[in-house]
């Protein structure tokens, strides 16, 4: 063993990963710590810029030339257990920083997340300023989509000006080099001296201000070809091997997450079209009455549903109601409580309580495990009566000039709870220019208040709807919407689906 100080043991196998200059994990799996150091003496290498929020960033993006040394000064010992130590301590940082990026990384729950966090990981490992990365699954199947660090959407189109064989991830995407197993990555140390530089590509360079580039594609065994991340420096510049080690580890474990990512984005994207074609495609128009509805759906698919539809004798049926659970299942029972309500109505409609008590028998009987909230309205517009029941659903909200106030409907069960279900109607007559608001518990879920609490917010939403978006029901819903779930609650990603029909009476 050689002379080291006492605070520090290693075996002979670190002393060789040490003096063969090896990469961070593959010298951490080749030793074991007899000891843990309880303090390190000589300065520590410091980690890439920007990893520390207490490091200010580089004010430029040239990557070293060399290897970071430490003066004899620097050090309170020399000798071949300092220089020893300084490895270890270098060893270490770089292995703290793989760990706090893809922790970063991990953290990351939507796939334009990850991508940009890809990005910044990236530029601080090679030492960049900006980048972009491309996706485009080999696959064909989508979604295809390019974000830029420190690059606006007009810098990101003049890019995509240059002939896409002759940038670094053209070459990437559209050969086997973008494969695993093939090319793994693409340096461009310097643009414009390179031999056989496109001249629009110079052109682009020069606008853009950068030198010279470095390209990683994304690609995994599994998924396959995933995209193409390309860093730009400046200057002219490249990664040195330290920068390529950490940057080739990294990239495989962000790839790894990103394919994770990009299976439950098509899974969402799947659910939420379901969920859109078992709704109307449009709404129908009818003299006396303007319509409007709004959707959103949560992540997993849910069995929120609307519908309005046109009856014998000019008249008018709406319908809201959510179905238990979540995912492809209840998209799909939503859609067969949905066509099956549409029947009945047809045949039934001036009866609510009717079409109500035969989808609660087709539940029993097709649907046993589930249960479902419904409320099925009969308008007759030219003489604005609308007679309703419900079915544990929330009760329908009158807005107008005069009065905003809920409906007084009877307290009901869901259907599919009780062996019989009945309940008595309810009868108003809704004044010119008044809206009257259906929607499901959703709207009252994602509050996250008590539900007395988020019937309050919904009537103070509705009571202070601006005179000016009184006669637009489409404005009248988006203001509810805001009203009563800001910050981000009415994004389609929120947990729970969200309805809301408005119908307006002239």
């Amino acid at each position: 063993m050689l002379d080291i100080p006492s605070r520090v043991r290693v075996h002979v196998e670190t002393l060789l990963a040490a003096q063969n200059d090896m990469g961070v994990c593959d010298a951490i799996e080749q030793y074991a710590p007899v000891g843990k150091p309880d303090a390190m003496s000589a300065p520590h290498l410091p980690k890439v810029a920007g990893i520390d929020s207490t490091v200010p960033s580089p004010a430029h993006t040239v990557a070293p030339t060399s290897a970071v040394t430490v003066t004899p000064s620097a050090t309170s010992s020399t000798g071949p257990g300092a220089d020893l130590q300084d490895r270890l301590a270098g060893l270490v940082s770089d292995l703290t920083t793989l760990h706090e990026l893809t922790e970063r990384l991990a953290r990351t729950a939507t796939l334009s997340d990850a991508l940009e966090e890809l990005l910044r990981a990236g530029a601080a490992l090679v030492g960049a300023r900006r980048g972009l990365v491309v996706m485009e699954p080999g696959d064909g199947l989508g979604p295809d989509t390019t974000i830029g660090l420190g690059l606006a959407r007009a810098d990101l189109g003049h890019i995509e000006t240059i002939p896409r064989s002759c940038t670094a991830y053209g070459k990437l995407l559209d050969t086997a080099a973008g494969l695993p197993g093939g090319e793994a990555e693409i340096t461009q140390p310097d643009l414009f001296s390179e031999d056989g530089l496109d001249p629009r590509h110079r052109e682009v360079a020069a606008q853009l201000g950068y030198a010279a580039s470095y390209a990683l594609p994304l690609s995994t065994d599994a998924a396959g070809r995933l995209g193409a991340a390309v860093w730009l420096y400046d200057e002219p510049a490249e990664p040195v091997e330290r920068q390529l080690h950490l940057i080739g580890r990294y990239a495989r474990h962000a790839t790894e997450h990103l394919a994770r990512l990009l299976e439950l984005e098509r899974t969402r994207a799947c659910l939420t079209t379901m969920s859109e074609e078992l709704l109307p495609s449009r709404l129908p128009r009818v003299s006396g009455v303007q319509l409007a509805a709004r959707h959103r759906t949560g992540p997993r698919g849910g069995g929120d549903w609307y519908d309005a539809l046109p009856l014998p004798d000019a008249a008018l049926g709406l319908a809201v109601g959510s179905v238990t659970g979540s995912g492809p299942s209840a998209v799909a029972a939503m859609g067969r409580l949905r066509a099956s309500l549409r029947a009945y109505a047809v045949m039934e409609g001036e009866d609510p309580v009717a079409v109500l008590s035969d989808l609660e028998l087709l539940m029993r009987l097709t649907e046993p495990a589930r249960s479902a909230t419904a409320l099925f309205a009969y308008c007759e517009p030219a003489l604005r009566k609308i007679t309703l029941a419900g079915a544990g659903h929330s009760p329908p909200l009158v807005i107008g000039p005069r009065r905003t106030e809920f409906v007084e409907t009877s307290l009901s069960a869901p259907l599919g709870m009780l062996a019989c279900w009945e309940a008595p109607s309810v009868e108003l007559t809704a004044e010119p220019g008044e809206t009257v608001l259906l929607y499901t518990d959703g709207l009252l879920h994602r509050t996250g208040d008590p539900m007395d609490r988020a019937f309050a917010r919904l009537h103070a939403a509705a009571a202070s709807v601006p005179k000016a978006v009184r006669d637009d029901p489409g404005a009248l819903a988006d203001h509810v919407l805001r009203s009563v779930l800001p910050d981000g609650l009415d994004a389609a990603d929120s947990e729970e689906d969200v309805v809301l029909l408005a119908a307006r009476f002239e």
